[in-house]
């Protein structure tokens, strides 16, 4: 194996997590986030010889996820395609009620997230991701302060949309 393909097997290892729920947060249907997770994967692979250490590594992969979960929005608006249900991995809770209820939360966390406004639910999928306000602000290309401004209106909104449900919001 090359040290590029060693580079992007370890990078995957660390990230690959992450980026699939990145993928599932901007298309909520299983089958189209494998999707945009292997375009996602692919376009890492292709850009990682150019990574020139401008910004941290974790920082220009998130980049490249976003800029390929924009486009992934932008041909479904064009599709007409309508946004579906997320599933969720088990979280390994130890009986069958206790997996079922917090894949049932995480279910609709996902589905609140999802009817932010894209620029909140970047932010927000980008924090619980573990990335600083200054970095999120690299990937999205906006200032920090803007990243601030976005996630306070996001978490507002978040307890808002699992408001309404009747289940009081934390």
């Amino acid at each position: 194996m090359s040290l590029p393909d060693q580079r992007f097997e370890t990078l995957l290892a660390e990230e690959g997590a992450a980026l699939a729920r990145v993928a599932a947060s901007y298309v909520g249907d299983p089958a189209r986030a494998e999707d945009l997770f292997q375009e996602i994967c692919l376009a890492i692979w292709q850009a990682l010889p150019r990574f020139r250490g401008d910004s941290s590594l974790r920082t220009f992969v998130f980049r490249i996820a976003h800029n390929r979960g924009l486009a992934a929005v932008a041909r479904r608006r064009t599709g007409g395609a309508s946004l579906e249900e997320a599933d969720t991995l088990v979280d390994g809770a130890p009986t069958p009620e206790v997996e079922a209820q917090g894949r049932q939360q995480r279910q609709r966390l996902a589905a609140a997230v999802r009817r932010l406004p894209l620029p909140q639910r970047q932010v927000l999928t980008l924090a619980l991701e573990g990335l600083a306000q200054r970095q999120i602000g690299e990937v999205l290309g906006v200032t920090e302060g803007n990243v601030a401004v976005r996630l306070t209106r996001a978490r507002k909104a978040l307890k808002k949309l699992l408001g309404e449900n009747g289940e009081n919001p934390r």
